[in-house]
């Protein structure tokens, strides 16, 4: 059996026990229990999570786990000695530890990460880059492997970190078995950026709104910047200086996300030639649409179908 010890502490985020239930779903797709879970917490007892109750854990000890995995909170607070100390004599004794989002903190401030590639949510990365610049934070990665060291990005993400370390432990098969019970991809295609600069498109007027909604109905048409400033009533100066100032983005980068998102969309959720689908959201190619892609991505559009496929 694979003991995984799964550290908590106060105002701990819910949304990491997502990871359990993977190691859970494991067991049941074997059909033994295979996987063996303990809730850790440096005083043992009733541990508060962040949404205000707790869960029973077992305090530090010298038991030896197989994987040991820290949460995450929703705000970073510094660890206590006794939480670094365990982080130490769990890189020293377990076969690997991770840490899915913030709790990359903890691992770092522990000295763990210093030299390691690492990454964390991306919108506490460049956090940890300036706190710890011994760690290599890539902060567009969904999690990411270092000798016996694991990281992922947001909570979710703690679900490709379990499937990961599944498919190591019991083959790909029993991983996507797990992946389809969740309803989640086997390996997701792309990276952090999919979700933050996408996600992160919320300006502050309607005007701008309007020029995004306009955009997001008319992706087969050019969308120059006097086009989408016509939709939001300016002139082409006010409405650049407008757009950047309230998303953060070029007129022109929002376009390719949007129309990365839809042509992501659409290869995932259908049949369409490249060439149709490049043509549907707006690309001029479909080589034009395999540049966007690996600039918004990571990925080139045949790895998004055939990650996708796998997955269904």
């Amino acid at each position: 059996m694979h003991r995984i010890g799964f550290v908590v502490f106060p105002k701990f985020q819910l949304m990491g026990f997502a990871a359990v239930s993977a190691f859970e779903m494991a067991n049941v797709a074997l059909g033994e229990p295979v996987y063996g879970i303990e809730l850790l917490s440096e005083r043992g007892g009733e541990v508060k999570s962040s949404a205000g109750f707790g869960v029973l854990t077992k305090s530090f000890d010298s038991t030896l786990y197989d994987t040991v995995m820290f949460g995450a909170g929703t705000t970073i607070e510094p660890s206590t000695p006794g939480l670094i100390e365990f982080a130490h004599h769990a890189l020293e004794t377990a076969r690997r530890v991770a840490a899915p989002c913030t709790g990359a903190f903890v691992l770092a401030e522990s000295g763990l990460l210093d030299g390691r590639r690492a990454t964390t949510h991306w919108a506490f990365a460049r956090q940890l880059q300036e706190r710890f610049p011994a760690v290599k934070v890539e902060e567009d990665r969904i999690f990411i492997v270092d000798g016996s060291v694991w990281t992922s990005a947001g909570m979710t993400a703690s679900i490709d970190l379990a499937l990961a370390m599944i498919e190591k432990d019991h083959g790909p098969q029993v991983a996507r078995s797990v992946a389809r019970k969740l309803v989640v991809y086997h390996r997701r295609a792309g990276g952090q950026s999919q979700f933050s600069a996408l996600l992160e498109l919320d300006p502050k007027s309607d005007r701008i709104q309007r020029s995004i909604d306009y955009a997001k109905a008319n992706l087969r048409s050019v969308l120059s910047v006097e086009e989408l400033a016509d939709a939001a009533r300016l002139s082409a100066r006010q409405f650049s200086r407008a757009f950047r100032a309230e998303t953060g983005q070029s007129p022109a980068k929002a376009v390719e996300n949007l129309r990365v998102e839809a042509a992501r969309l659409m290869m995932e959720h259908g049949r369409h030639s490249m060439d149709v689908i490049a043509e549907e959201a707006g690309f001029a190619d479909s080589d034009r649409m395999r540049r966007a892609f690996l600039r918004a991505l990571g990925q080139p559009p045949q790895t998004i179908r055939r990650n996708a496929r796998e997955s269904a």
